[in-house]
């Protein structure tokens, strides 16, 4: 399984908001619906992970304010956006709701009361831009460390959260970060990308409108942890931990929390896979360092900042002896659960059409996501490893990372493939290279070919067979997955899939 470091993909390269015009991003870690597939680098980060896109916009960059404590403090704004703050909750309703159908919740009246008076305190302190946002919580039986925010303030905080934190104010720490998501309406700016990459700019300029965007709103409704509403970009990430401290200041809670726990998370996960919410929120550089910095500005921890309370240990001892969700038990035990092996791929083929490339895949196979990233796998292709995380066992992952220097340069498609091997590798502890990349055609276009052996969820080796070809939304990747015992059975429709794509004229 290829352990992404939670999108789905690769690093995002971070661009001054004068020069920025388009903001290129992957998934951290790639998910099929709720469920996560083969993980990518850390951005990323993954598992996940699914698919999106590019954009034209003008991405903010947070500014430092003019003067001491509170003017120190560095200021953000939501970035572009194609949907109004109502609309965002109109989106964040409809997913929530499609959520709660989806994933084993709680179902624990005191938990949900205390993360929703904690969670209240927290809203209480984002700003809001003159926004009200009916701020729900939910408790998720998930063992697995994350949690995450819809649009218009619905936050899911899995009980493998709760069981981490270690006081209450990095407890609190996690859902401001998430709340801070919730202000800079990242999830539907994310989402105005993914969809200016296939419409017309002049559609963007305010003329989308009426059935054109209640369908969108629709769709976008449609709940997955693979959406691209909870696909962050690492300056999402980093105006969500710095918004976040600033949150947790303004609320009386200890910021140092926020470094706090992502440095637990880090040294717990040392030779291991890496905690889910890495995964989903691909990590940016100097992390922590950025944290304390915004503390400083800050003045320093509050003189009584609280860390803990009686509350949260009460609750986190309820959450504890709560039993696994049955759903979750089930897929336990023996590695890929009890559903054995996916259908052969089928002899006939479903069309996809993107805008940045098209393609035909097995049609008993499932397509997830949109945009320039895609991910089609078998049922039963999607399994959980020994970690009880979802893994991609069978299928192919297809999405576009940032070229590595100039996209010009006669060794251009060498160089970016060569740092999207190492990301995978360093995302993947397991991951080795086995044959070198060798140059080959894909539609005509210049393209290298690597095969590399990995951990498979099922337990033994995988091969994982990455074609990259570089375009001009940027490096565009195809991953095909399968257990080095069935990839043989699998080879002739990952070629058949390749053989399909066409790029547009």
């Amino acid at each position: 399984m290829v352990h992404v470091d939670r999108s789905a993909v690769t690093p995002i390269v971070d661009r001054s908001a004068v020069t920025q015009v388009v903001d290129r991003f992957a998934v951290t870690h790639i998910k099929v619906q709720e469920r996560r597939s083969l993980r990518l680098p850390r951005r990323s980060g993954v598992q996940h992970f699914f698919a999106v896109a590019l954009a034209a916009a003008l991405l903010l960059a947070g500014a430092p304010g003019a003067h001491a404590q509170q003017g120190q403090r560095t200021q953000f704004r939501p970035g572009w956006n194609i949907f109004s703050p109502q609309q965002d909750v109109q989106v964040g309703q409809k997913a929530a709701q499609d959520a709660e159908k989806k994933l084993p919740l709680c179902h624990d009246p005191k938990v949900d009361a205390y993360l929703t008076q904690l969670g209240k305190r927290l809203a209480a302190k984002a700003p809001t831009g003159g926004v009200q946002y009916p701020y729900e919580f939910h408790c998720v039986n998930d063992k697995a460390i994350n949690a995450f925010a819809l649009p218009g303030g619905y936050v899911f905080v899995n009980r493998g959260t709760i069981e981490a934190a270690d006081n209450e104010a990095q407890l609190a720490a996690v859902m401001a970060h998430e709340l801070s998501h919730v202000a800079l309406r990242h999830g539907t700016s994310q989402a105005s990308k993914a969809q200016a990459a296939s419409l017309p700019i002049a559609i963007l300029g305010g003329i989308l409108g009426g059935s054109a965007m209640g369908s969108l709103v629709t769709q976008l409704g449609a709940f997955s942890v693979g959406s691209v509403l909870l696909k962050y970009s690492r300056t999402a990430e980093t105006q969500a931990d710095v918004m976040g401290t600033q949150i947790l200041y303004d609320a009386g809670y200890d910021p140092r929390a926020m470094a706090q726990f992502f440095e637990k998370l880090e040294a717990e996960s040392k030779g291991k896979n890496p905690p889910e919410f890495f995964s989903d929120h691909p990590s940016p550089e100097h992390r922590v360092e950025r944290v304390d910095e915004e503390i400083d500005r800050l003045g320093g921890p509050p003189p009584s900042a609280r860390r803990d309370s009686a509350e949260f240990q009460a609750i986190r001892h309820e959450v504890l002896a709560l039993p696994v969700a049955p759903a979750a038990k089930d897929k336990r035990g023996a590695p890929g659960g009890a559903a054995g092996k996916p259908a052969a791929p089928s002899g006939r083929y479903a069309d996809y059409q993107g805008s940045a490339f098209s393609l035909k895949y097995p049609d008993n196979w499932k397509k997830y996501g949109e945009g320039h990233a895609v991910s089609l796998a078998p049922d039963g292709g999607v399994v959980q490893d020994r970690n009880g995380q979802d893994s991609l066992a069978y299928g192919m992952i297809i999405s576009v990372a940032d070229p590595h220097g100039d996209p010009n340069a006669a060794n251009a498609l060498e160089e970016s493939t060569g740092r999207l091997l190492d990301e995978l590798q360093h995302a993947n502890s397991g991951m080795r290279i086995a044959r070198q990349p060798q140059r080959v055609r894909l539609n005509g276009q210049r393209a290298l070919s690597t095969y590399l052996s990995n951990d498979s969820p099922l337990g033994g080796q995988e091969t994982d067979w990455i074609i990259t070809v570089l375009r001009p939304e940027g490096l565009l990747y195809f991953i095909c997955v399968a257990p080095e015992r069935d990839y043989a059975n699998y080879d002739s429709a990952f070629v058949g899939v390749l053989d399909s794509v066409r790029f547009p004229r």
